[in-house]
């Protein structure tokens, strides 16, 4: 039985951005833990959906989200690294809506 399980993180890093701000975003990505690259324009890390291990992120009108299957721990230190990161690279807080961020 394996300890990996499903998480969901909805950011508030808006569809509707600057252009300046997305390619900031996209450099976050390459820079990140894991990263493996695009497939079919979708980003991963670790691994993809059939692997036992992934990360993908995909823009919505909600805003920047991501999907894994990792460890808990894992998962939490690799996403709250990217939410430090992105706002410090973005120049807002970056967090997720329904914690108050906006």
């Amino acid at each position: 039985m394996t300890d990996h399980i499903h998480h969901n993180c909805n950011l508030n890093i808006r569809y509707d951005q600057s252009t300046e701000k997305w390619n900031k975003v996209a450099i976050l990505y390459e820079s990140m833990p894991g990263w493996i690259g695009h497939t079919n324009g979708i980003p991963y890390w670790f691994g993809q959906e059939e692997d036992d291990v992934f990360i993908t992120a995909s823009v919505e009108p909600s805003g920047l989200a991501f999907y894994a299957q990792m460890k808990d721990n894992d998962w939490k230190a690799w996403i709250e690294r990217f939410k430090s990161l992105a706002t410090k690279e973005l120049g807002y807080a970056v967090g997720e809506p329904e914690d108050g961020f906006i």
